[in-house]
């Protein structure tokens, strides 16, 4: 491939390169409340987020690895074990909190503390679960990793 045909497939995708000149602004601060994603409503990031490892209808599944089912899981009595797993991540499921540092070329999805609330909320109230002792985002933040750790791909 050329460089005429590499540059403007560069440009298609977003990507610079040296010695280029651009008026392009930083891209502001994601939304403190619906971060990088756009929403903050617990169903519809279970739909986008979780429901891919964990299926639809919470049933879990077996295979590259194991995704625990939510329906009727005793674990999802703890709100603060829900917010932390998302958090921290745990075995093979990724942490959805901010890095740091972005090793990887495209940025992480990561969540606010009201996305891991609504949608820890979500899950504790679907699935045949009843827990009715929501979690905050102020708790949540006190659950955050005190350094945000490096991303990885």
């Amino acid at each position: 491939m050329n460089a005429r045909t590499l540059l403007p497939l560069m440009a298609l995708l977003g990507l610079g390169f040296s010695g280029a000149t651009t008026n392009a602004q930083p891209a502001p601060p994601p939304d403190p409340i619906n971060g990088v994603l756009g929403y903050s409503d617990g169903q519809q990031l279970y739909e986008n987020i979780c429901q891919g490892c964990h299926m639809p209808g919470g049933k879990g599944a077996v295979g590259a690895g194991a995704y625990p089912a939510f329906v009727d899981n005793p674990r999802l009595a703890s709100a603060d074990y829900m917010a932390a797993t998302i958090l921290n991540g745990r075995s093979n499921m990724p942490s959805f909190s901010e890095p740091a540092i972005w090793t990887a070329w495209y940025p992480p999805t990561w969540l606010t503390d009201t996305q891991v609330a609504n949608v820890v909320n979500y899950i504790r109230s679907h699935f045949g679960n009843h827990y009715s002792d929501a979690i905050t985002p102020e708790q949540v933040k006190a659950l955050r990793p005190a350094e945000p750790a490096e991303a990885t791909n």
